[in-house]
């Protein structure tokens, strides 16, 4: 078995199936969830059960404890279900990292219609809340010491304001309070809560957002950044391979810019 579990939520791609893919070499078991069909309030493709299982069958190469996982984190029910289901496989949850994503806007916030803006802070703000809610009581049932670690994926849109991506900014920054207080909340328990913002990575979420912005790729956003040039979504996964571990220890309700300089 294992010396460590991770659960991780928009494990079908980008920046989650990254994170499965980086967990998995470090050894850990994962159990990679994804809701893994479209989401009729959204216009654009959501990950799919061939990329979850695509996903899942390449970190086996790393780790033969990778099972997938079908829940929508905006279902608090089928969330716990996922959690459970990793206590139930492997004895326990050391890992969850909250990074199920979604965008919509392109027009000022008034004019958003409403089942988009509902479905972006669900996802985005809720599904982090759902996990947290079933996955922190589960870190915390392992004896101490403990080492757990809740994780999530914030954004650079948490602190800076972006046009026409009123809703995906309010969730963003959301998550980085919510993991603030979580890390007070957490206190001494040996469970730690952490984030990371990432700026413009080379993911749907990115390409979907050049399409609101009628840019004519995602690469119209490296010029942002002082790296110039996008992210690949295994550097913002690594950050979070680091927080997962024993390394990062000293910090807790900390939001970590992997950004490329774009919050400078």
């Amino acid at each position: 078995m294992s010396a460590r579990i991770a659960v991780v939520t928009g494990a079908a791609r980008g920046i989650g199936a990254a994170t499965v893919l980086a967990l998995a070499k470090r050894g850990y078991a994962v159990l990679a969830v994804d809701r893994a069909a479209d989401d009729p309030d959204l216009p654009y493709a959501m990950g799919t059960a061939a990329e979850l299982a695509a996903v899942v069958k390449a970190a086996r190469e790393h780790s033969a404890e990778v099972e997938e996982f079908v829940a929508d984190v905006r279902d608090p029910r089928a969330v716990a279900a996922a959690v459970a289901d990793a206590e139930n496989r492997w004895g326990g949850v050391d890992v969850a990292v909250a990074a199920a994503g979604v965008i919509a806007g392109g027009v000022p916030l008034w004019e958003v219609p409403p089942e988009q803006e509902r479905a972006v802070l669900e996802v985005d703000l809720n599904g982090v809340v759902h996990l947290a809610r079933a996955a922190i009581p589960a870190l915390l049932r392992r004896p101490r010491p403990r080492s757990g670690r809740f994780l999530a994926v914030a954004s650079a849109a948490a602190t800076r304001g972006l046009p026409m991506l009123a809703a995906y900014c309010a969730a963003k920054a959301g998550v980085a309070g919510l993991i603030r207080a979580l890390g007070v909340e957490l206190a001494d328990s040996g469970v730690t809560a952490n984030a990371v913002s990432p700026g413009s990575t080379d993911t749907p979420i990115l390409a979907e957002s050049a399409r609101l912005y009628d840019l004519p790729e995602a690469a119209a956003f490296a010029s942002q950044q002082p790296v110039g040039r996008l992210l690949h979504p295994a550097e913002v996964a690594s950050v979070l391979a680091f927080l997962a571990g024993p390394d990062s220890s000293a910090m807790t309700g900390a939001v970590v810019p992997v950004d490329g300089g774009l919050a400078l």
